[in-house]
């Protein structure tokens, strides 16, 4: 059974109207662009650049980068809003995806970071404890199969931003702590029943899976922020 998504598809032509516009006027291949556009820096919450914290979600460091978050975004969030709804479904994108950036901000010393792979970390963790505490889903056959993909495809991409300095692994971190959280709140509305719908969260390798670029630029080395 196909649902309308129409968060999960504003999303992604958004992100795709900006990732446009950063390749018309070469903004990705320019770190002062990047952080002229909303990157996250360090110490925003000092200058009270509130507004980075969202616009970073929408802005991507290059075509594999855009393409790969686009593609997991997809994934994800057309099944997490089927099953759960389109209300729950933003919340758990935006507030997963403020607190990757606020945590990133906060942890860097200089530099800049871009992407939606901290509120797509939010989702990958927010599916696992709202199937668990779905009395809908959680004793469906397909679930189990759903949830042990998901923790996998965590633990490895963890693992992959641990090992490459230019990945923000701190927004990933927080995100996914972030999603957790919120796959305990409970369900106002019962989510849609799944009907004759099949569930399948295709395997992909690990380089498939949504990064966040940390850019390294001397033109922040000297902003006021946290450091650590």
């Amino acid at each position: 059974m196909k649902r309308f998504t129409p968060v999960t598809t504003g999303l992604l032509v958004i992100i795709g109207i900006v990732f446009g516009f950063e390749v018309v006027t070469q903004a990705f291949a320019s770190d002062t662009e990047m952080i002229r556009l909303g990157a996250i820096v360090p110490g925003l919450l000092e200058r009270g650049e509130y507004w980075r914290l969202v616009a970073a979600m929408f802005l991507h460091g290059g075509w594999l980068h855009w393409f790969l978050n686009s593609w997991a975004l997809y994934q994800l969030g057309t099944l997490y809003e089927t099953l759960f709804g389109s209300w729950r479904f933003g919340l758990v994108y935006f507030a997963t995806g403020i607190m990757a950036s606020l945590a990133s901000s906060i942890h860097m010393k200089s530099g800049a970071a871009v992407g939606a792979s901290g509120a797509i970390f939010g989702v990958l963790g927010a599916f696992i404890f709202s199937i668990r505490r779905s009395p809908q889903y959680r004793h469906q056959p397909w679930t189990k199969s759903l949830i042990s993909q998901l923790v996998f495809w965590i633990v490895v991409n963890i693992a992959i931003g641990f090992s490459f300095p230019f990945i923000d692994n701190t927004a990933h971190i927080a995100g996914l702590v972030t999603g957790l959280i919120l796959g305990f709140l409970p369900h106002r509305v019962p989510p849609p029943p799944p009907g004759e719908m099949v569930i399948d969260l295709p395997s992909a390798p690990p380089q498939n899976e949504p990064q966040i670029l940390r850019r390294k630029d001397p033109l922040v080395d000297d902003l006021d922020g946290p450091s650590h």
